[in-house]
């Protein structure tokens, strides 16, 4: 590097953001990942070694991935290049591996890559790095906030150690906002701010266990703060308030939280819980969810945890979806609650969906006989001659229309798919159909559908 490198490097420095100046500058200095970085865990163990291996880094934004993967790269003496999935492709990547051989060939020294967003590489991609990982050529650290089981091929997944991250606790987050206003080189401490204990609270509130977002904030109310006589600035909560505009929000509604948050809103449904219910419906609306995805879900709830138990919620949850197709938002959100609401406390019942389950399952498991003669229509002589239509019951020529006749194919003769519980009005249902089963099928354990699939909840 040469002294108008390092001049570009050190404005490019001072002129950065401050969660980029802020960044640690070694293992000591990192907060809040102490689980899998501090010291005697797995990464500190491993450097000690001198044993760095390729590595997926998985957690929510700003908890320090990028960092972490610049501090192992720096404390093992490896070169460092970083390439971002969502600009870069195979023609970089092969400019990487040619400069790494290179260099693993002239001096002996290791390569760190590492791909922020690897989750964006498509498969060509991914496949493409796939060799140099397996040779030793590259150390690879993936990063990414999304499902790695999901979105990383499981060939380079087998190839590297999946580090979860956490989001920061608020104890990590106050630790690393005090760096920040202390630190005259790379910090604020130049600009004497001084953080009220509320404002402070509010701060780290806010932030989410996100320390990029709170750096971000803080600098920006710093920096829109008025000196006073002495100069400082201090900040109270209007500040950060206003600095933050609202809750940096953690839901990427294409990623796993939107399938963790549906299942939490239809579990909570399902356990009759309107207070989590209504948690998670906000938290998907507020983070952006389509809310007809989360109408028609609701409708799912009503079919497969309420069904017969209350007739009433399917026609309840169909009137919302319809409010929020006809009011858009916010108003139609309004309709969306009201019926998670109902559904909360409504009898339960998913006797229909475990007998339809049953019902697929024998259709996939058994022979598909004809229909029996005596259900099909003899439309023509010909088929009346083949005894079509004989020996049937019409139903209404008998006591309370009740006729017990078979209806199933001769292979499922007698069996049973639909057990109606005791609650709500389903409860009424079993005391209609009584009649067609002996006592003795009551209490039978009903089977076929078993647990719900994993888009179900």
């Amino acid at each position: 590097m040469d002294l108008f490198d390092h001049a570009a490097q050190s404005e490019q420095s001072n002129s950065a953001p401050l969660p980029a100046r802020m960044r640690p500058r070694s293992l000591d200095e990192f907060v809040g990942q102490e689980r899998v970085a501090g010291s005697g865990r797995l990464l500190q163990r491993a450097l000690e070694r001198g044993a760095l291996f390729s590595m997926i880094l998985w957690g929510p934004p700003g908890t320090g991935k990028t960092t972490l993967a610049r501090l192992l790269a720096g404390a093992s003496s490896a070169h460092f290049e970083q390439l971002t999935a969502v600009s870069s492709g195979v023609a970089e990547l092969r400019k990487v591996v040619k400069e790494a051989q290179q260099r693993q060939g002239m001096y002996g020294e290791r390569t760190v890559l590492f791909v922020d967003e690897i989750h964006r590489w498509n498969k060509a991609q991914q496949d493409a790095i796939l060799p140099y990982v397996e040779d030793g050529t590259l150390i690879l650290i993936g990063a990414t906030t999304e499902n790695p089981s999901f979105e990383v091929n499981g060939a380079l997944l087998s190839r590297c150690r999946v580090i979860t991250l956490e989001a920061l606790s608020d104890e990590a987050i106050g630790t690393i906002i005090d760096r920040a206003l202390a630190d005259v080189e790379r910090g604020l401490g130049d600009l004497k701010v001084l953080l009220d204990t509320d404002a402070r609270a509010l701060l780290i509130n806010l932030a989410n266990g996100d320390a990029r977002a709170a750096l971000n904030a803080l600098e920006v109310a710093a920096l829109a703060a008025v000196p006073g006589m002495y100069g400082q600035r201090v900040l109270h909560s209007d500040a950060i308030v206003e600095a933050y505009q609202r809750r940096h929000a953690q839901y990427d509604k294409s990623g796993e939280l939107h399938y963790d948050a549906i299942s939490a809103l239809h579990k909570s449904v399902r356990d009759s819980d309107p207070d989590g219910a209504l948690y998670w419906l906000g938290r998907m609306l507020q983070g952006g969810e389509d809310p007809l995805y989360v109408a028609r879900r609701v409708v799912r709830m009503a079919v497969e945890d309420i069904g017969l138990a209350d007739p009433g919620a399917l026609p309840q949850c169909i009137a919302a979806q319809q409010a929020v197709h006809f009011l858009g938002q916010p108003e139609g959100e309004l309709a969306l609650a009201q019926a998670v609401v109902y559904l909360c406390q409504a009898p339960k019942s998913n006797s229909v969906y475990r007998a339809y389950g049953g019902v697929l399952s024998d259709v996939e498991a058994t022979r598909n006989e004809p229909v029996p003669l005596h259900l099909r229509n003899a439309v023509t002589g010909l088929m009346k001659s083949l005894d079509y239509g004989k020996g049937y019951q019409y139903a209404h020529d008998h006591a309370n229309a009740q006729v017990a006749q078979e209806h199933l194919p001769a292979n499922l003769t007698g069996r049973r798919y639909y057990y109606p519980t005791q609650y709500g009005f389903e409860a009424k249902i079993g005391e209609r159909l009584a009649w067609r089963y002996p006592a003795e099928d009551t209490d039978q354990e009903p089977g076929g559908a078993g647990e719900p699939d994993a888009g179900a909840a």
